[in-house]
């Protein structure tokens, strides 16, 4: 992540969906650890970008703003050369872009769940490959794609939610591969049910975490040169035990 190849040190920290808990988890947890000194957030909701800012000020970190919207890929681009010029170069980028939508297999509003689609798989996708074409271009760096363990199987009680990250998983393991070799990392974080506001007021399964713990093995992660980090670890089995029961067994579990 770093020019010294440090990548549990990461000083310039790019996070794109600047709002999001976990990702404010990652910074501060850097930060803990003697990284994140100079933070660009970028979002589209002002107020929750000041907030967070201020947390990591409160840190000692240095952070600045800037406007994005995951839905005008048009212009990621120019957001990308912009933090990357106000940071003089990026260690870490964290792609925290991504809504959760309607619950169920067939959407009573099939304009939420393209929007969801067109979000966590167009903008977010866009975003990813904005990101690793700049890191590639600098020489060095890691991206951080917040994927989910939804991304591995999808499911009847959120089809549309485990299709887009499916879509953007893929994509990220794709890049991953393409870069290996070089200097440039791609680490894919799934974790299961995750305790933020977006998941408010929903059932609280079993195996779920809370951002703090995401954060955690990610910079753990990054600290060991993974490509994927499972949150909590245990889903990586139970993922690879799931992927392999036959359909009309896997519908019938209540996930």
């Amino acid at each position: 992540m770093s020019a010294a190849g440090q990548p549990g040190v990461a000083r310039r920290v790019l996070v794109l969906g600047g709002t999001s808990e976990i990702a404010r988890a990652i910074v501060l947890e850097l930060a803990a650890r003697g990284g994140a000194a100079n933070v660009v957030l970028a979002g589209r909701d002002r107020d929750g970008l000041q907030l967070t800012a201020q947390l990591i000020r409160d840190r000692g970190g240095q952070v600045e703003t800037l406007a994005l919207e995951a839905l005008e890929p048009a212009g990621h681009g120019a957001v990308l050369a912009q933090a990357f010029e106000q940071l003089g170069g990026v260690d870490l980028v964290i792609l925290a872009v991504g809504i959760l939508g309607e619950r169920g297999g067939v959407p009573a509003d099939v304009g939420g769940a393209v929007e969801v689609l067109d979000v966590n798989v167009v903008g977010a996708g866009s975003l990813l490959l904005h990101s690793t074409r700049a890191v590639r271009e600098q020489g060095h760096g890691s991206v951080v794609v917040l994927s989910s363990v939804a991304a591995e199987r999808a499911r009847a009680s959120n089809a549309v939610y485990c299709a887009s990250k499916a879509g953007l998983d893929a994509l990220a393991q794709g890049l991953a591969d393409a870069l290996a070799g070089s200097q440039i990392r791609v680490l894919v974080v799934r974790p299961g049910f995750v305790t933020t506001r977006m998941t408010r007021g929903l059932p609280v399964p079993p195996l779920s975490s809370d951002p703090q713990s995401v954060a955690r093995a990610t910079v753990e992660g990054l600290e060991r040169g993974a490509t994927v980090v499972w949150v909590p670890g245990v889903l990586r089995w139970v993922m690879a035990l799931l992927r392999l029961l036959p359909r009309p067994l896997f519908r019938r579990l209540p996930l």
